[in-house]
């Protein structure tokens, strides 16, 4: 049973891995970002709630996106496996999934982080050509990013559940030790 979150840069190539390798195991590739549209879209009791902070141009909180993510895992589509894209953002998101994941009993999920240097995350992200790239919104991002995020990245390995993958390769080359990587775990374990 495949259970991965992606961890990486924005620019890192999550979503693109997240996509092929769901598409491969025929498992959901969860994107909180597709969660919180969708949600929108459907207009739920949760994206009424989230678009009331949008609105205002404020982030969505943490305890709402927990929901929306909760409500998510409890999908019957989500018992073979899944790919998560974009949560845990937070040490505090990391263990509100964890017991989560005991309560839902889907555990020995492990964690991909695609390892990207700066300048090639700068580079990718300025090839997009999205108005709002500019260089100095990327250098933010990422300051954002690295901050937020090296923490998690501790947590997880102290889980001994991260698997640091280099994003500076072909996107087959990536796939490949994804694939690599989480095969070796397995047989680890």
């Amino acid at each position: 049973m495949t259970r991965l979150i992606f961890l990486g840069p924005p620019g890192a190539g999550k979503g693109t891995q997240a996509k092929a390798l769901a598409a491969h195991w025929q498992i959901p590739h969860i994107s909180t970002g597709d969660i919180l549209r969708q949600a929108l879209l459907e207009q739920t009791p949760l994206g009424i709630k989230a678009q009331s902070y949008m609105d205002k141009g404020e982030l969505v909180p943490d305890h709402l996106v927990q929901q929306m993510v909760e409500e998510r895992l409890t999908q019957p589509d989500t018992e073979q496996g899944w790919i998560l894209d974009g949560f845990p953002r937070t040490v505090q998101q990391a263990a509100f999934l964890e017991t989560l994941l005991q309560k839902l009993e889907h555990q020995g999920e492990k964690v991909v982080n695609l390892d990207v240097p700066d300048e090639v995350v700068v580079g990718r992200l300025l090839e997009r050509g999205r108005q709002d790239d500019t260089e100095e919104v990327i250098r933010r991002r990422l300051e954002v990013y690295r901050s937020e995020t090296a923490p998690l990245i501790d947590y997880y390995i102290g889980k001994q559940k991260l698997l640091v993958i280099n994003g500076n390769q072909s996107l087959e080359e990536v796939t490949v030790e994804i694939n690599r990587a989480i095969a070796h775990r397995e047989s680890a374990v």
